[in-house]
């Protein structure tokens, strides 16, 4: 158990960092302060060990992370739970390295405490197969990796989110799942996983919640859309950005993992590969990730497809910003 100088001293430093808007602030001594105050005191020494299994050491930010996001989070997908009365899905929007997926799994750890069931699954679940992604790049030669508009079976995604919201349902459901690391590397179909239905779901991914925009921004397009073939790409992914639309319709909430500047997450990748290669396991050259990254800004580029995300509460229930430290900054609603 934590001693009570110790609790003390984690919630005055969690509630020092909290955002001044306050996304998720309430006033001291309300009932949903000690409300918060009793799980916390409650979740934040279970959780240590599945925040280091994650890579999350620093005490000091798990605490003030729980108190500001985690927690309030979680209670905000329960409550919208027993409003909706159905199951309610939460997308989370975040480019590469944001923590998403760590966000993600931390999230399901804290609602299975509060004993809601809940799924995670990825965007990258969504993958067409190898196969048909072989067909893919035949047509249209450009989808040399997988990732933009087009390489996803939306389909699947919309029956699976339709199934998935049903109020009452218990009989099994099949998530789809991706490998990765199969065909070399290449990626294809694993086996479904086998759920009995749930209180909230979780659907997280680079561009889950992004939507089509003005065509007449790519007249002057930032870098690296710098060509004339580099514009019409982005054009055509735009354009195919429209089927992904009634997949969004499925989602009740979004959050937005926001770099305070997206070109960290290129930074954040080579430190991911260099850790990669450190540890014996193949990984990318500096270059190859250079060419990778820009290859998603060409087909979505953060600027014009993110940010402005950022700025609409029509779309957007919660921001979370990203420092160069890969710690949460300012916590805001749009």
């Amino acid at each position: 158990m934590l001693q009570a100088d110790e609790v003390q001293r984690y919630l005055t430093t969690a509630q020092a960092q909290a955002d001044p808007a306050g996304a998720f602030t309430i006033a001291p001594l309300t009932a949903e302060f000690e409300a918060r105050s009793h799980h916390f005191c409650t979740l934040f020494p279970a959780l240590l060990p599945d925040c280091h299994a994650l890579g999350l050491t620093d005490r000091d930010r798990i605490a003030a992370d729980l108190w500001n996001l985690w927690l309030p989070l979680a209670q905000t997908l329960i409550r919208d739970r027993e409003t909706l009365g159905r199951p309610v899905v939460q997308g989370m929007l975040g480019g590469q390295g944001t923590g998403k997926t760590t966000l993600a799994r931390i999230l399901g750890l804290i609602l299975d405490s509060f004993d809601c069931r809940s799924v995670q699954f990825s965007l990258d679940d969504l993958y067409k197969s190898y196969l048909e992604r072989q067909q893919l790049q035949q047509a249209d030669p450009r989808l040399i990796w997988r990732g933009p508009p087009g390489t996803h079976d939306v389909a699947i995604g919309i029956d699976l989110l339709d199934t998935l919201r049903q109020a009452h349902r218990r009989l099994p459901v099949l998530v789809p799942r991706f490998d990765k690391s199969a065909v070399g590397g290449l990626g294809d179909k694993a086996a479904p996983e086998v759920i009995d239905g749930v209180d909230v779901v979780i659907f997280e991914g680079w561009c889950v919640g992004v939507r089509p925009v003005d065509p007449r921004v790519f007249d002057d397009p930032p870098e690296p859309i710098v060509t004339e073939r580099d514009r019409t790409f982005a054009r055509d992914m735009n354009d195919r950005l429209l089927d992904y639309v009634p997949l969004w319709h499925r989602l009740d909430r979004l959050l937005i993992l926001h770099p305070v500047d997206y070109r960290l997450s290129q930074q954040w990748r080579k430190e991911a590969e260099h850790q990669m290669i450190a540890q014996g396991k193949p990984g990318m050259s500096d270059a190859d990730i250079e060419q990778f990254v820009a290859y998603f800004w060409q087909a979505l580029h953060p600027d014009l497809f993110i940010t402005p995300l950022t700025r609409n509460p029509l779309f957007t229930d919660l921001v979370v910003e990203i420092e160069r430290d890969r710690t949460l900054g300012r916590i805001y609603r749009p």
